[in-house]
């Protein structure tokens, strides 16, 4: 436990070496309501994920950090793949607290797992909006696999006109089709 702790205490002092108070600042005043934010910005995320053990354990600590913004967003960055579970993966997603979260754990994480399309069709018809953009991410990140399902599933979203999932909705429905026209 006292690797982890120490390791943990090493990220935390990176985020603060590295914090940007202007950034931060404008994050806070966009309306992201995290007690800390650093203002890193997702490069310099990636440079402290590959200095990083990539240790489910730690990840998951990272993870339950959600007073902190970058936190939540390097967690996906270092957690093994070939350990993150279904039950994991809907878990985390269940407790993503914003979009740009999302985007990190599809882009970095879920996207490289074996289930992601069959997750991501199940979060499709989830009664929370945020899930439901989580899925929408994800399928994003699998096109050009699963076009016809992925465009069923971005066009109903869009039918219901909500604020967080209508601008994904239409990129992909945009995307599909220019790969249609391809």
């Amino acid at each position: 436990m006292g690797t982890k702790m120490n390791e943990m205490q090493r990220v935390k002092r990176e985020f603060f070496t590295l914090r940007n108070g202007l950034l931060g600042d404008l994050l806070r005043r966009q309306g992201l309501n995290y007690k800390i934010i650093f203002g890193l910005n997702i490069p310099q995320l990636i440079e402290i994920a590959a200095t990083t053990p990539h240790d489910a354990q730690l990840a998951q600590q990272l993870w339950e950090n959600k007073t902190t913004r970058e936190s939540l967003l390097l967690a996906p960055m270092i957690y093994p793949k070939e350990k993150f579970t279904l039950d994991n993966a809907k878990k985390w997603v269940s407790e993503v607290p914003t979009t740009e979260v999302a985007d990190v754990l599809c882009h970095r994480l879920l996207r490289h797992l074996e289930y992601a399309n069959e997750l991501a069709q199940e979060l499709a018809g989830d009664e929370n909006d945020l899930v439901r953009y989580t899925a929408l991410r994800l399928m994003f990140n699998l096109l050009p696999n699963n076009v016809d399902s992925t465009l069923l599933a971005a066009q109903h979203e869009l039918s219901k006109n909500i604020g967080v999932t209508a601008p994904i909705s239409r990129a992909l429905i945009e995307e599909i089709n220019y790969l249609k026209e391809g």
